[in-house]
């Protein structure tokens, strides 16, 4: 069975929601797709001060948070952020940055990745968030999986071939348009790591 791992990071759930859509897509074709949030960070004041950060905290409070571990299980990662001047929040790359020494040991050679954003304004910052988060695959080793436009949602509705993204005007939920999109990316994630591990295992 594909083992796909999705780690994300979200401050009142946006990005939560679209690592969910992923994680059903997977499913769809019969992986095992453990989604895993990352620690948070921030101090208590600052999420105190977002009644939507505050009640995602909450609400989270008790899920399991990702471990190195995770990644070193999958075939298959999909890595998710909010958008942070033009990259990822610091609570994931917190985490990215804890990975040196499956680095070391080539524990991510060929493992499949992918990454999926969302971002309060629609030219700030999402396809520089994605394209940000794969500099962390590049070291790994890993081989990056773009969305594209294979699917004929993607290319005639969400027009972002890096990943799937959501604008997220006045911080409006993902709408169904950017969850099918991460539903497509879960599958075809599932779909190529299959296909890589076999190939890995010689099959």
């Amino acid at each position: 069975m594909t083992k796909i791992a999705v780690v994300y990071y979200s401050s009142t759930g946006n990005i939560a929601a679209m690592a969910n859509a992923i994680g059903e897509g997977a499913q769809s074709v019969g992986a095992e797709v453990r989604v895993r949030q990352v620690a948070e960070t921030a101090p208590a004041e600052a999420i105190a001060s977002n009644q939507k950060w505050q009640d995602h905290f909450d609400a989270m409070r008790n899920e399991p948070i990702a471990t190195l571990e995770d990644l070193e299980w999958a075939d298959g990662i999909a890595l998710g952020s909010p958008t942070r001047f033009g990259g990822p929040a610091s609570q994931l790359k917190a985490f990215l940055d804890t990975t040196g020494g499956l680095w070391f040991k080539g524990a991510l050679v060929n493992t499949v990745g992918t990454a999926f954003t969302t971002a309060s304004t629609a030219h700030g910052g999402l396809e520089s968030t994605t394209l940000a988060i794969n500099n962390h695959f590049y070291h790994w080793g890993s081989l990056i999986m773009p969305l594209g436009y294979g699917d004929a949602h993607v290319s005639k509705v969400t027009g972002n071939p890096y990943g799937a993204s959501h604008f997220s005007r006045k911080g409006a939920r993902p709408d169904e348009d950017a969850l099918k999109a991460c539903f497509i990316q879960g599958r075809q994630l599932a779909q190529v790591s299959s296909w890589v591990a076999a190939g890995k295992s010689g099959n």
